[in-house]
């Protein structure tokens, strides 16, 4: 960190092992102003009071802060405090919590200025005219879709801490195909793909400088199939024991290309994070989602049968007309095909997404403050919704998370898992009157408890598994558990 700088670029991280992707873009693309710049980053753990304190050590003249879901009540409150003791200084915001539906929020009211979108060509010339004591025409600033083969990449901008400690963020590309209308990216439906030679040149920087753990944050990493089989290669040829690359991909494409090359790596370097999101042809249709079930089956047994990738799926509960039976049957289905993770994630209204539209017609109910997830619809009601919140709170814990390997399969034999383990989800909770801050050792007692008394499992061979599951879970402590963690990380 510069002692003094003029410009301090700063956000509140969801955790410490999190780094923040764009406020290097940012600080990478500052041109003559890099050298006066600063990021600084926080977690929750910090206080608005001591964020500020912070903030306003290096003698600042501009304050640039990235606003998300998880820090935007955080940073309302730092802006209020950086306003009352220091109006002088320009508090400048981006992020996508503060690109779309302005009007309302008390954190925009409060800035100087606001830069929509991406920020990298338009913030070197806000920061020149707040630096020369101008203040912008407009408040808000739109970034456009810079052309991203001129943008300096950021890669260097990472520090030898991050490098040990932190996840590191890359891209290969801006910008996704489609029109999921929950998703932001179907904002911006032209994709721009890096140019490859300066992009794997960084990445070989970082790996000699050590940097083994690589998140891609793509959209849709396998779209240009020639593109991405170039990077998988790069990364084939430097592997080393250690290295682990996360790649977000499109489900039904997989080619043969790139299957040959994803099968040469050794378990555990690769995790694909697979957005299936429904099953339902109806939902999918509803929400715009194109996707080919046959072809996204047979890619991920592909995947599960093999290879040795750690796929992590993603369903969403209470998207618009999907009710508990249709939601259940998919979860069913892509319990079938084979993957680590089945990640159940609650539907948020994201400022700005098409998701709107649906409000009135399916008799959508949000929470009004972050992370605006929905609270129930017309096909979902709110008590049933709560249902489904443990369950994924639940399945999280026990089998996610790899604690109850052996267990947690008693738990529906050779039924379909949904059914079976959402009655196992209620019966904990009423147990207990929460699913959540349980102790390992306290869950794996009350899974006995169940197994046995309500399954009518046979003790010892309950006790039995969870011998193994203990066992298993000690062993994984030290190395294996903190790349465990680390994959968490990527997900929180």
């Amino acid at each position: 960190m510069n002692a003094t700088a003029d410009i301090v670029l700063a956000t509140i991280n969801a955790r410490y092992a999190h780094s923040s992707f764009a406020l290097r873009y940012l600080r990478a693309n500052l041109g003559d102003l890099r050298s006066r710049c600063t990021i600084l980053e926080f977690t929750h753990s910090f206080s608005p009071g001591d964020i500020v304190e912070q903030l306003l050590a290096p003698g600042p003249c501009i304050i640039g802060l990235s606003v998300y879901i998880w820090n935007v009540e955080a940073t309302t409150r730092v802006v209020e405090i950086l306003k009352a003791v220091r109006p002088d200084i320009a508090v400048v915001l981006g992020g996508p919590e503060v690109s779309y539906e302005l009007d309302t929020q008390p954190v925009v009211a409060l800035a100087d200025a606001i830069v929509t979108g991406e920020g990298e060509a338009v913030l070197p010339a806000l920061c020149h005219q707040l630096l020369a004591g101008e203040r912008p025409t407009h408040r808000v600033i739109p970034g456009g879709l810079p052309a991203v083969g001129q943008l300096v990449l950021p890669y260097d901008e990472y520090t030898d801490v991050d490098i040990r400690q932190r996840v590191l963020y890359v891209e290969a590309s801006r910008g996704c195909p489609f029109r999921c209308e929950f998703c932001l990216s179907a904002l911006d439906t032209q994709v721009r793909n890096f140019p490859l030679a300066p992009l794997l040149q960084a990445f070989e920087r970082l790996i000699a400088r050590g940097a083994r753990r690589f998140k891609f944050i793509d959209r849709t990493f396998n779209l240009k199939v020639s593109h991405s089989a170039r990077i998988l290669g790069f990364f084939l040829e430097r592997y080393e024991p250690g290295m682990f690359i996360h790649f977000e991909m499109i489900p039904d494409r997989l080619p043969p290309a790139l299957r040959d090359l994803i099968r040469q790596f050794p378990p555990g370097a690769l995790q694909f994070e697979v957005g299936v999101q429904t099953l339902d042809d109806a939902t999918a249709a509803r929400i715009s989602r194109r996707q080919d079930v046959e072809k996204l089956a047979d890619n991920l047994r592909f995947l599960h049968q093999e290879t040795g990738v750690h796929v992590h799926t993603d369903l969403i509960v209470g998207l618009p007309g999907e009710d508990l039976e249709t939601f259940g049957r998919g979860f069913d289905q892509l319990h079938r095909y084979g993957s680590q993770e089945i990640q159940v994630g609650i539907l948020k209204r994201l400022r700005g997404t098409p998701l709107r539209r649906h409000t009135d017609a399916h008799a959508m109910r949000y929470a009004k403050t972050p992370p605006y997830e929905v609270l129930q619809t017309d096909a979902v009601d709110y008590l049933t919704m709560q249902r489904l919140k443990r369950f994924a709170m639940v399945w999280d814990r026990t089998v996610n998370r790899g604690n109850f390997v052996t267990t947690a399969p008693m738990l529906w034999g050779d039924e379909p898992p949904f059914q079976p383990f959402l009655r196992w989800a209620d019966w904990l909770h009423a147990q207990l009157g929460r699913v959540h801050a349980v102790a390992l050792e306290r869950l794996g007692a009350h899974l006995t408890r169940y197994l046995v008394d309500v399954i009518g499992c046979d003790t010892a061979t309950v006790e039995a598994a969870l011998a193994l599951d203990r066992q298993r879970r000690k062993v994984r402590k030290g190395g294996t558990e903190r790349q465990s963690r680390h994959r968490r990380d990527h997900f929180s």
